[in-house]
């Protein structure tokens, strides 16, 4: 199974009981919004932000960027009515935080269909315990509908009883378990939102960190994220020069019966071209946003 090439370097999560904010997402460059139904909205306000998220999911007014749903957690009181209007409205994805097993996967994946659903309506999954670790590959590969994981970071760091610290290394081994996981299933994978909003030097790190590491994109609490996430997720013009480059040597070589090739000193094996022709798809995708 492939990996879903949309582009999803920046998802900007916005809160669902704020007008004003869901009209600002209109005009803010993420390649994706998560209208946030859960930690964003009082207990009270959580039927009103349901419907005006919903009926923003499907007013078209959000162009190219990909619409996700955050809804409350299994077992909350909201949790049923939610993935109602949610089924409803047929956003591009539905996220549900928390998730630790399978079978969830499975609850999640017939009330969508028993809601009637749009097969375009994707299960994103939420991974931010212990035990979500220890399962995300039986999470990951359980149900086709289910197109990206989201790493709850904070969450993560609170049941790990692990502190927030430059580098996260106390997270890195449930973060790489995700990663492999994920790979293995062909899903897209998301990290964690980076809580300090005016620590752009900080930010910048851990989103390298993040790409350098494997993930697909990241989550992020505020506008002023977007512009230094979606540079740092994208392929480089060098990255997408060398690949073409790559691409052609290889090519080249092949059509004249030669076993060899090198670009810039390196030898190219059929690996470099995969990789140089996913960098290349990745830059068409998000070109043609």
């Amino acid at each position: 199974m492939s990996t879903d090439l949309r582009p999803r370097r920046s998802v900007l999560y916005m809160p669902g009981a704020n007008e004003r904010a869901l009209e600002k997402a209109q005009t803010i460059p993420a390649d994706a919004l998560i209208l946030d139904l859960e930690d964003a909205v009082a207990p009270d306000a959580k039927p009103d932000a349901r419907e005006r998220v919903c009926a923003a999911a499907t007013s078209g007014a959000y162009g190219t960027r990909e619409i996700a749903i955050r809804a409350n957690g299994i077992g909350t009181e909201w949790h049923d009515d939610d993935l109602a209007a949610i089924a409803k409205a047929g956003p591009d994805a539905v996220v549900i935080p928390k998730i630790n097993s399978a079978a969830e996967v499975h609850r999640i994946e017939k009330a969508l269909e028993a809601g009637g659903a749009p097969e375009r309506t994707k299960i994103w999954a939420m991974l931010e315990t212990p035990i979500a670790m220890l399962s995300a590959h039986e999470i990951a590969g359980s149900s086709d509908r289910l197109a990206v994981l989201v790493m709850g970071t904070n969450d993560l760091a609170k049941e790990l009883q692990a502190a927030h610290v430059p580098g996260r290394e106390p997270l890195l081994q449930g973060l790489g378990l995700c990663l492999l996981a994920a790979r293995a299933a062909g899903k897209v994978i998301l990290d964690g939102v980076y809580n300090d909003i005016k620590d752009e030097t900080g930010f910048v790190a851990e989103c390298e960190q993040g790409r350098d590491l494997g993930f697909d994109g990241k989550t992020l609490i505020h506008p002023s994220q977007v512009e230094p996430c979606n540079t740092t997720f994208a392929p480089s013009p060098e990255d997408v020069e060398k690949a073409g480059r790559i691409i052609a040597a290889f090519e080249e070589a092949e059509a004249d019966g030669r076993g060899v090739v090198t670009v810039d000193g390196r030898m190219v094996e059929n690996l470099h071209v995969d990789q140089a022709r996913r960098t290349l798809a990745i830059q068409a995708a998000i070109d043609a946003r």
